[in-house]
């Protein structure tokens, strides 16, 4: 039959045992919360140099230079609203050269996602794409 002990129920030290087993998990489960949330946050600054990048090779298109003016209203600009992506994690900017005939568009950080390892997200109007930190162990910048 039953012994006396199991009717008994749970000693202290098995409970705590099993309080320290879910404060493991759960400490696990916020640091990997916190990477996923700074990846996603990244989508939002590479998506909107990808917009501004293809907005800029339009422009090329119909004035054979590229725009460093973000918000002003065409032709003097692009046209966007402010240049924030969407959910203000970014600020972007444009750096011309080559007498207005080469870009570098430039995504900073704000906000929570200042602290991000891959730092400031960048794209050239040849495609090349670089962040300014390391990756770490947070997945591919780009």
């Amino acid at each position: 039959m039953f012994s006396r002990r199991l009717a008994r129920g749970f000693t202290l030290i098995e409970l705590m045992i099993v309080v320290a087993i879910i404060a493991i998990i759960a400490s696990l489960a916020m640091y990997n919360y916190g990477r996923y949330a700074f990846r996603t946050r990244r989508a939002d600054g590479r998506e909107m140099l990808m917009r501004v990048a293809a907005s800029e090779e339009r422009y090329f298109t119909n004035f054979n230079v590229y725009t460093n003016n973000l918000t002003a209203a065409p032709p003097a600009g692009l046209g966007y609203v402010n240049n924030q992506s969407d959910n203000k994690n970014y600020t972007i900017t444009i750096a011309l050269s080559n007498g207005n005939a080469s870009y570098t568009l430039t995504a900073t950080p704000n906000g929570a996602q200042a602290t991000d390892t891959c730092g400031a997200l960048t794209i050239t109007d040849t495609g090349v794409k670089l962040p300014s930190g390391s990756p770490g162990n947070n997945g591919s910048c780009w």
